[in-house]
Parts: C-alpha cells; sequence; structure tokens
C-alpha cells in the first residue's frame, strides 16, 4: 500500500439512482471534502503517489493495489533489439506518443551505449508526436517535430499517414506500455515496415495478493470507484477476479464507478458492455475531476425521524457531520433506504451483509448503526417482522 493511504477499511458502495442532493451536486462547496465518505482504489504503479495525493485531498478514502508492474528499461531485450534495428538502418518516420516514454526509450539507448547514435537517426527521421508532452520530450532532446496531433490521438496519426501513403517506408512506433495492434496492423497493410518500440513494457505484479484483495473489496461492497490508467491493468482486475469475473463485471456496471483515463483503458470494460468513466482529457487531474464529480452525485438523502441523512459510500453525513460505519453496519442502512419505510427481514439483511452472516450478525450490525447514528428513533425494530427507517412522509 503506497505512504499516506489509508488502510484497507469499512466501505460500503452508495446506491446508484438515488436523488442528488443539493449539497452532492455542488461537491466541494461545504465544509465536508466532496470525496469525505467515498473509498476510491488506485491500481496503477507509475505515478501512485500523485493519484493517491490528490484522491486523498478531495478527502477521499484509498486502497492500492498496483495491477501492473513496469519492465526496468535496462532489462527489457525487445526494447534494446527495438532501439539496435533503429540504430542499424535510420527509420523514415518516427512517431513519439508519450513524453515519458521518449525519454525513457533515449535514456535506455544511453544506458547501452547508443545513445548518440540513436539521436543521429532520430534527426535524419520525421519525428510526429501524439500531442504536446512527447513534443516537450523530442525538444528537450536536441530534436524537432514535424507535425503534432492537435487532438493527441494516434488514430489521427494515422489517418495523416495513409492519406499521404507509407507504402515502402520504415516506420518506428514507440509503443505506450503495451501493443498497439490496430494501429500498428493498419500501417503494415498499407505497406510500411513497422518497428515496435516498447518502451515501458507492463506485466502482472510479481505480488498478486493487493490485487486478488481488491477484488475481494469490490465483491464485499467496500470500494465505490475504482481507477485506471492502463488497459492492462483493467485486464488484470478482470483475471483475478476468476471465476467471479462476471459479478465483478455487474457490479461496475451497476454500482461502482469504472474511472479510466481514456478510451483505450476503457477498451476490455466496454467489450463487456460495461459502462466506464473517461475524462474528455486523458490526464491524471481530468481522471480525478471525473471521480470528484460522480461520487457525490450517486449520495443519497434521505429524512428519517426528521433528520436528513445523506448516505456516501462507508459513512452517512448528519447534521453535517461525516460518521463512518462499519461494513455490515453500512450494508444494512444501504438496503433499509433502498426501501426506505418498508420492513425488512433479519433474513433479508442477513443476505445484504458482506459475508452472508445469520440473524445474530444482523441484530448487532443494527445495535452498531443505531449507536453511530446518535438516534435510536432512526430504525424500528418491528417484533416478529425485522426493521425499517421511520422515514417521514
Amino acid at each position: 500500500m503506497a505512504t499516506g493511504a489509508s488502510p484497507v477499511g469499512a466501505v460500503a458502495a452508495s446506491p446508484a439512482g438515488g436523488t442528488p442532493s443539493p449539497a452532492a451536486a455542488r461537491a466541494g462547496e461545504g465544509d465536508l471534502p466532496p470525496l469525505a465518505g467515498f473509498t476510491v482504489a488506485v491500481t496503477a504503479e507509475r505515478r501512485r503517489d500523485e493519484l493517491v495525493a490528490l484522491l486523498r485531498r478531495r478527502g477521499a478514502r484509498v486502497v492500492t493495489a498496483p495491477a501492473i508492474t513496469i519492465v526496468p528499461l535496462l532489462d527489457d531485450e525487445a526494447l534494446h533489439s527495438a532501439t539496435l534495428a533503429c540504430v542499424g538502418r535510420a527509420p523514415d518516420i518516427v512517431i513519439a506518443t508519450t513524453g515519458i516514454g521518449f525519454r525513457g526509450w533515449l535514456e535506455a539507448a544511453e544506458g547501452w551505449g547508443v545513445g548518440d547514435p540513436l539521436r543521429t537517426r532520430l534527426r535524419q527521421a520525421r519525428l510526429l508526436a501524439r500531442g504536446a508532452k512527447p513534443c516537450g520530450a523530442i525538444r528537450a532532446a536536441g530534436l524537432s517535430e514535424e507535425w503534432s496531433a492537435p487532438t493527441e490521438s494516434c488514430e489521427e496519426i494515422l489517418r495523416r499517414l495513409l492519406d499521404e501513403g507509407v507504402a515502402g517506408r520504415r516506420i518506428a512506433v514507440q509503443l505506450h506500455g503495451g501493443p498497439q495492434a490496430d494501429f500498428v496492423a493498419a500501417l503494415r497493410a498499407a505497406g510500411a515496415e513497422v518497428i515496435e518500440v516498447p518502451v515501458y513494457r507492463w506485466r502482472a505484479p510479481d505480488d498478486t495478493a493487493p490485487v486478488r484483495r481488491l477484488v475481494d473489496l469490490i465483491l464485499t461492497g467496500q470500494i465505490d470507484a475504482a481507477t485506471f490508467t492502463s488497459a492492462p491493468a483493467v485486464r488484470t482486475l478482470l483475471d483475478a477476479a476468476a471465476p467471479d469475473t462476471p459479478r465483478l463485471l455487474r457490479l461496475f456496471a451497476e454500482r461502482v464507478v469504472a474511472a479510466c483515463v481514456g478510451p483505450v483503458t476503457a477498451a476490455p470494460l466496454r467489450e463487456h458492455g460495461v459502462p466506464a468513466l473517461v475524462p474528455e482529457r486523458a490526464r491524471l487531474g481530468a481522471l480525478v475531476k471525473a471521480v470528484t464529480d460522480e461520487l457525490p452525485r450517486r449520495a443519497r438523502r434521505i429524512r428519517v425521524a426528521g433528520t436528513v441523512i445523506e448516505l456516501r459510500g462507508h459513512a452517512v453525513v448528519i447534521h453535517g457531520e461525516l460518521r463512518p460505519l462499519a461494513p455490515a453496519s453500512m450494508a444494512i442502512l444501504t438496503s433499509l433506504a433502498a426501501r426506505p419505510g418498508a420492513v425488512l427481514s433479519r433474513a433479508q439483511l442477513s443476505a445484504a451483509l458482506p459475508l452472508n452472516q445469520d440473524s445474530h450478525a444482523v441484530n448487532q450490525a443494527v445495535a452498531r448503526l443505531r449507536a453511530a447514528l446518535g438516534d435510536t428513533r432512526y430504525i424500528e425494530t418491528v417484533v416478529k417482522r425485522g426493521f425499517r427507517l421511520r422515514v417521514d412522509p
């Protein structure tokens, strides 16, 4: 777990579809931070601490579980081979897709003793950039780009190259984290020779326990949103959930926000028909803002025994005060709030508990819930039938 991230604790996801409160819709205008009461998972390894800090600054409880790990550049034989291929014979076109990846490529080449020859070959090539950050890396290396994609998309670069024709051209594509099969295949189909430069390749982590633990937390309703910065991280999490992958996908579709930094990252979820929250710009700040806007909208407000109670992930807000709840207590309250005023039997409430416990566990959870809410009037015991929220008309 990253330094500063909260330890894994109690959380139950807020039910989607409730009436948003004015305070929730204005996320951040009140005394409480906009993400107070919500738990967000971070699956990234690179820039993990930055993402954790941004979420915690907005009040979120953060759980970290790196779903992928980066292959060290100097140990990467595939990158070494691609670099020597570019040094041995200059490419006609070089496509830089990320600033950190382009810089990392040059740094690795320096470590292998071929930094100067690689720069010479890059000066001989046409350099195309996927946006401002790779442009900055190109210029910092003393090179100049010929063109940068205004939309920062590989699709725009591909259209430009196909329109001008690439038959017989030798093109080096600096990948960003994983294969870009469709992009490379389209260039090859148009007659280009393509060198794939796999900078910062990802693989599953050696220790998969944190990922499996995250799966358990999602399945037991203790995560409100999970953030992803790469498609491989999504696939690793889905694989780790087997044989409960269909259930995990259903939770992402119905209750847990799957926040992806861009459409490429979201693709594995969308292939399964699962909607993903994707910001307009593929930036960490934009990703955090999207989560900050979305989760408070899912907070649910109900008036019980003359008091407005707002349900937020693993906590409730009463009289402007955030009160964290244990997972079992939150599960009970969420179930009762889903059917305001209805009597739910102990058997029904037992099924809602994280570990599907017995009626004794239900009684304990209700007792703790009443204590946490600070008023026994909110939850009424209906003799021989169960419990209900004393909801105002």
